[in-house]
């Protein structure tokens, strides 16, 4: 869905949205699942690893481990913070749309 890979294109680097509040802001809205569904087939040109579930735990490792290694990588190349327990930390790193960037 290309409005999908749209917003998820605009995520800087550094930072990430989860499944659900990309979900969030498609008309109509869509589920985690669904944005999770478009997100495996999503292009070369999508940077899919900066989504991740709402706790900040990397959902593909569910499906491949090897994936999520790879997600993580280039998260920590990006600068995003990591909790010991291996998830993000939505606090610093979550992005919003349209926020403005202090």
């Amino acid at each position: 869905m290309q409005e999908v890979y749209d917003l998820v294109r605009q995520i800087p680097a550094g930072r990430v949205m989860s499944y659900g509040q990309v979900g969030d802001w498609m008309v109509p809205p869509l589920s985690a699942r669904i944005v999770g569904r478009v997100m495996y087939h999503a292009p070369d040109s999508v940077p899919w690893w900066r989504v991740v579930g709402k706790e900040g735990d990397l959902r593909i490792a569910r499906r491949d481990p090897r994936m999520a290694a790879l997600q993580r990588h280039l998260l920590q190349q990006e600068g995003v913070r990591f909790h010991e327990d291996g998830r993000v930390d939505m606090v610093a790193c979550r992005w919003q749309p349209f926020e403005e960037e202090a």
